[in-house]
């Protein structure tokens, strides 16, 4: 008899998440079947995000800060190093299998999360979506008309849309989308900002001199840049949406370091590009003058480039708010999450654009703000992770009823809420914006240690409470775990050991 080798099956194509299909999966959890990918597709999907126009202008405003060269640059670089903590939070992904915002009901409650997680996800989410909508239309509206295009009035209004909806289209796609159109992305974008690089350094002045300040607002300008620099690595507490359908045995250490890696170096490759062509011309408003320093047939490209970086981040940060709007407890899928926020942000986008005042200090001065609330918000994440030893169950944090493990008091985990409470009302009282000084901020001479004190006293407060007033200080007896010993809920399928953070 002739024995034949018997074939090993193929593992089944995951039937939820594929490339040019709706993404089924919303804010539940993604079951074994349905995980695949590599970590290393985490480092594309960052950087597809990342290499865009509003670091180029978080550089540049640096500058006008009143900063040397030399303190811009190591302020761009020590600013962007909060990258670390977001590669850090998108080890919960693959452990759970849930996006953040289903995991932020370990640290808040069911009812706590829909308030400081949800509640601010989908603020923070919506924050950024105008902004990216503001830049890619005023780029548009520039590239109409170098090309001579005449608009007729109220034209304006119907580009924004386009912009919009653009960004809006992909996110709705989902996932598998997403990662598919990164690579490409990431690959023209990086063309384009490599050639302005050369043309900026060719105009830069390395002898820079900054004006003279006293040395009290001197520290201050320093410590609002910081300020505004970490805004934009902290507003991404958001990694666990892009690595929960990897495999649960993943190597935790590598999904942090392309997560990691690809945010922090091309935000700090663009924001050191911003820096120097502050040295050599006006930032207050690059889209114009950047035409001082480069070749007449680059600005097309260069506008080209605000425009498509834009949509690239808009498309992440759609995906996630529409994430974060399903946790508020609404029972609506993850598309019409995405159209709902969509639209309130493109009509919010055309206030700042057609009727605030000044963009440039509008953006400023809620990028200062921001960071009051995303700072601590992402040392309570990443606190819960180490104390929990990253061990999530993503079918017990899909539970929201009051019977279920994360319902803690009344639907509260009070140490998360106290946490975030606390350290949000002493970072916005430390704020020195261009609208708004805090009465400590004044205390100190002007100094914004929001972007410093904020992220430390959340993670020490809820470490603090967890330790000494929870009955959780023991791994055995954590919610999760309590409830996969409830005989009377139906056993989750296994998941392979992960009492190590760090494989």
């Amino acid at each position: 008899m002739r024995s034949e080798a018997i074939a090993t099956p193929a593992p089944p194509e995951p039937t939820a998440d594929r490339a040019g299909h709706i993404e089924t999966h919303g804010a539940d959890y993604i079951p074994p079947a349905d995980r695949h990918g590599r970590p290393r597709e985490l480092f594309w999907v960052w950087m597809s995000a990342n290499v865009i126009y509003l670091y180029f202008v978080i550089g540049g405003v640096l500058m006008l800060l009143g900063l040397s060269l030399w303190e811009a640059l190591a302020i761009t670089i020590v600013g962007n190093v909060w990258w670390a903590a977001v590669g850090w939070l998108a080890i919960s992904g693959p452990a759970s299998g849930t996006p953040s915002v289903a995991i932020m009901r370990a640290m808040f409650g069911v009812r706590g999360s829909r308030v400081f997680g949800a509640g601010l996800g989908v603020v923070i989410g919506v924050f950024y979506e105008i902004i990216n909508i503001a830049f890619a239309t005023l780029a548009a509206l520039a590239l109409i008309e170098w090309f001579g295009i005449t608009l007729p009035a109220g034209a304006e209004w119907l580009v924004l849309v386009v912009v919009g909806g653009l960004s809006f289209a992909i996110s709705i796609y989902g996932h598998a989308t997403i990662l598919t159109l990164a690579p490409w992305f990431s690959a023209a974008l990086a063309v384009v900002f490599v050639v302005l690089a050369g043309f900026v350094f060719g105009a830069a002045d390395l002898a820079y001199t900054a004006p003279a300040l006293e040395p009290s607002e001197h520290i201050a300008m320093i410590l609002l840049g910081f300020a505004i620099v970490a805004s934009s690595p902290l507003s991404w507490g958001t990694g666990a949406d892009y690595a929960r359908y990897l495999p649960s045995d993943v190597s935790k250490a590598k999904v942090a370091l392309w997560t990691a890696v690809g945010g922090f170096v091309p935000a700090v490759a663009i924001g050191i590009v911003g820096v120097l062509a502050g040295t050599a011309i006006d930032m207050t408003d690059p889209q114009l003058t950047i035409g001082e320093i480069v070749p007449p047939w680059f600005l097309p490209v260069f506008l080209g480039m605000i425009v498509l970086s834009s949509i690239a981040n808009n498309v992440l940060v759609a995906y996630s708010t529409g994430l974060y709007a399903q946790g508020l407890g609404f029972r609506v899928s993850r598309v019409a999450t995405i159209v709902v926020t969509g639209l309130g942000s493109t009509a919010a986008a055309a206030w700042l654009l057609f009727v605030a005042p000044s963009f440039l200090d509008t953006l400023n001065s809620s990028l200062e703000l921001a960071v009051t609330v995303l700072g601590p918000l992402v040392a309570v994440y990443a606190v819960d992770i180490l104390l929990r030893r990253n061990r999530y169950d993503g079918l017990a944090l899909a539970e929201e009823r009051r019977d279920g493990p994360f319902w803690y008091t009344g639907g509260v985990f009070w140490p998360g809420v106290l946490a975030m409470t606390v350290a949000t009302t002493t970072a916005v009282l430390m704020a020195n914006t261009t609208l708004y000084v805090g009465p400590l901020a004044l205390a100190l001479g002007g100094a914004d240690l929001s972007a410093i004190v904020g992220p430390v006293l959340g993670g020490v407060v809820y470490a603090a409470l967890w330790l000494t007033c929870t009955p959780y200080r023991d791994p055995a007896s954590r919610p999760a775990r309590s409830w996969r010993e409830d005989e009377t809920q139906p056993a989750p399928v296994a998941a392979p050991d992960q009492t190590e953070v760090l494989a």
